[in-house]
């Protein structure tokens, strides 16, 4: 079972036809993914934790299956990372937090189960901010992960090494999460391909309020196909999450594969909120963008950004989960837990129970807006983030520069437009659309109809095969 070529380097849709036609061994794949990880963990810093003696010995077994002629799971004998927020059964689970640092999952999340069953094999737990609580990736656990383009940039957050790992070829499936970007916009950040997929469609396990939950358990990878197989084995009903049940379950593989093209699809663009600022460089690739969009026959309408300038609602909502899941372990555990984190929890005592309920009030409101839009048209689009990645020892409290103005706030000002669709729950994917002046990627975030996400893929898919930006990697 032998190949030319560096299979870091291929997809995992081009990994499993070779696995399939025994030209491939898992074992080789495997081998190859943890020495590439080795070799650059020392400059990206994309890992907490390495499981090379388990994921080789998987791989044998795997190996074993199919030399054996034994049926083969979905992802069989392929690479997979997941972020350090989500179980894995026997792995160390850390959060990014020092009080964690030796936690150990008795099992596995549902989403990692699923993929397990296909066959894929768990090589490491990537990085992650304290319980995923910002947009740039450092921790007092680890230190910073850095941009897989630019090791003097961030690498974005919170799923910040899942992106990393993934762009820079160490495996190409990757699980994140996303509780208001935080798998878009490190996926912007490095160039691959970030999906926050409808509420419900794969079920989260780990949250723990399910009715008002606003996090996601997703995909990362560096191509819509390889999206679209991930979704194909996390996707289906569960107990545990209640939006799940009853949601069918479509074939995403099939319908996310780039044929036929965009001829009486509508898509609404806005490039930003009023009031936030965009760099040049952005706004002129999403022109561009919206071009290759409507080369590819789709009809394009301009819609207002008014009412979409968010981030305080979503802040009331979030900053007071966290303050109720983890007020206790900042009181027991202060100086083991950083300066930023502790910040953002002393914000949510300034948010009442009435300010609380007003801003779901609102999520509602902002619900009912996203699907007026969506019923002139079948989809949104706008820059995933207003600026490339930012430097790599980046404040979150402090100023963002952008085309040399500064402004006050990261959130608001770099990424207005993901936290909306963790709210409404709506599928919004971030695609790579070109690169900056400083080399850096940009992405374009395309937002699809409720549960209508393997159409969203559909149209990514033709999005990305219509540049050739796949062909560039990392130096």
């Amino acid at each position: 079972m032998t190949m030319n070529g560096d299979p870091c380097l291929l997809s995992a849709t081009e990994l499993r036809g070779l696995i399939a036609e025994k030209r491939i061994s898992p074992v080789d794949i495997i081998s190859a993914v943890l020495a590439r990880a080795e070799a650059l963990q020392p400059e990206l810093n994309c890992f907490i934790t390495l499981c090379g003696d388990e994921a080789m010995a998987q791989a044998r077994v795997a190996e074993r299956k199919i030399m054996a002629g034994e049926p083969l799971g979905l992802l069989h004998g392929i690479p997979v990372t997941v972020k350090d927020i989500v179980n894995t059964k026997g792995v160390k689970t850390t959060f990014g937090a020092v009080p964690y640092k030796d936690n150990v999952p008795t099992e596995d999340a549902v989403a990692v189960a699923r993929l397990r069953s296909e066959g894929a094999i768990l090589i490491g737990k990537t990085t992650t901010p304290e319980f995923g609580s910002k947009c740039l990736t450092d921790s007092p656990l680890f230190g910073r992960t850095r941009n897989a383009w630019d090791a003097c940039r961030s690498s974005g957050g919170s799923s910040g090494g899942a992106a990393v790992a993934v762009a820079s070829g160490i495996a190409p499936l990757a699980i994140a999460t996303d509780g208001g970007g935080s798998t878009r916009i490190p996926a912007a950040c490095n160039g691959v391909v970030g999906l926050k997929q409808s509420n419900g469609v794969i079920p989260h396990s780990q949250a723990l309020d399910v009715f008002g939950n606003q996090t996601y358990v997703t995909p990362t990878t560096r191509t819509v196909a390889d999206t679209a197989l991930m979704m194909q084995a996390m996707v289906g009903d569960d107990a545990c999450d209640p939006w799940s049940i009853g949601v069918p379950v479509p074939d995403f593989i099939g319908t996310a594969a780039p044929r036929g093209d965009l001829r009486g699809q509508r898509i609404l663009y806005c490039l930003t909120p009023p009031g936030r600022p965009v760099s040049a460089e952005v706004a002129a690739s999403f022109k561009a963008s919206l071009d290759r969009l409507a080369g590819l026959g789709a009809e394009l309408e301009e819609f207002s950004g008014d009412g979409f300038d968010i981030e305080p609602i979503w802040r009331a909502i979030n900053h007071t989960v966290w303050r109720t899941r983890f007020a206790k372990l900042a009181a027991e555990h202060k100086d083991e837990l950083s300066e930023a984190f502790l910040k953002q929890l002393a914000l949510a005592t300034e948010v009442s129970g009435v300010d609380y309920q007003e801003a779901m009030f609102a999520r509602t409101a902002l619900f009912r807006r996203v699907q007026s839009l969506l019923a002139r048209g079948h989809f949104l689009a706008m820059p995933t983030l207003t600026r490339t990645a930012l430097p790599i020892k980046q404040d979150l409290f402090g100023t963002i520069e952008i085309d040399g103005a500064h402004f006050d706030s990261v959130r608001p000002h770099w990424f207005p437009w993901t936290m909306p669709f963790n709210m409404t729950g709506h599928p919004a994917v971030s695609l790579p659309s070109g690169f900056g002046r400083d080399g850096l990627p940009i992405g374009l975030q395309l937002v699809g109809r409720f549960r209508a996400d393997a159409e969203l893929l559909r149209v990514s898919a033709l999005f990305e095969a219509s540049s050739d930006l796949l062909s560039r990697w990392p130096a």
